[in-house]
């Protein structure tokens, strides 16, 4: 038997067409919505992140004046220039010379110990972006790059402006030496910095909304 065909009443219709306008405007809005530049989304602050990585994410030793010297008060205190420089000239990073230098309680012998870059240590001496005057370069060993956002929370700073705080997963590019067990001992934030990429540690980065979009704080979180 086939089914009864019953036909619409009037009023069914104009309910119908009432329905699929409603639809209609929310999927408009929904779109709209989904393509909000403004929006503090991860897809919305991914290249806000890379940019800043990109310039800003080098991690570095706050070497950034060279040559260094070493007086023999720091020397037996075991200052950490103390420990890490011997291990720097050990992989060939740095040479050291005795200089000398005007006596003083913390330098009695009248010498320092001088520490230099070797053509092999200069190139992780990098300059950067944004920097000027006496610490615009330091001694950089490891660049992060974004692997994933994992988490956005939304703010206000203290202007008043929307401040988005993003946690995100990371690759690090370490230098080769980093592998050294020496200088993973007497380097050990780094090391932990190393060992936490892939997504074993995360980091934040804070970002105000400006008029040209997304900017990342350089300050912390």
């Amino acid at each position: 038997m086939n089914p009864r065909f019953i036909r619409p009443s009037r009023h069914t219709l104009n309910s119908l067409k009432t329905l699929a306008g409603i639809a209609a405007i929310c999927a408009l809005a929904a779109c709209s919505v989904g393509h909000d530049a403004d929006a503090p989304t991860a897809e919305n602050l991914a290249a806000p992140l890379d940019d800043y990585l990109a310039q800003r994410g080098d991690i570095c030793l706050a070497m950034s004046s060279w040559p260094i010297d070493l007086t023999e008060a720091e020397a037996g205190a075991g200052a950490r220039h103390a420990l890490q420089f011997p291990v720097m000239e050990q992989l060939g990073l740095v040479r050291s010379t005795i200089v000398a230098a005007p006596k003083s309680s913390e330098n009695p012998d009248g010498a320092v110990k001088r520490f230099e870059l070797t053509e092999a240590g200069r190139k992780f001496y990098k300059s950067h972006a944004g920097r000027d005057g006496e610490h615009a370069s330091d001694f950089c060993v490891v660049h992060l790059k974004r692997e994933k956002i994992v988490d956005v929370k939304v703010g206000s700073s203290d202007a008043g402006r929307p401040l988005a705080v993003v946690s995100y997963t990371y690759q690090a590019e370490s230098a080769p030496w980093m592998q050294d067990a020496d200088a993973q001992r007497v380097f050990p934030m780094i090391a932990r910095i190393m060992n936490g990429a892939g997504g074993a540690l995360q980091l934040r980065q804070g970002f105000t909304r400006g008029q040209k979009g997304w900017v990342a704080q350089t300050g912390p979180v």
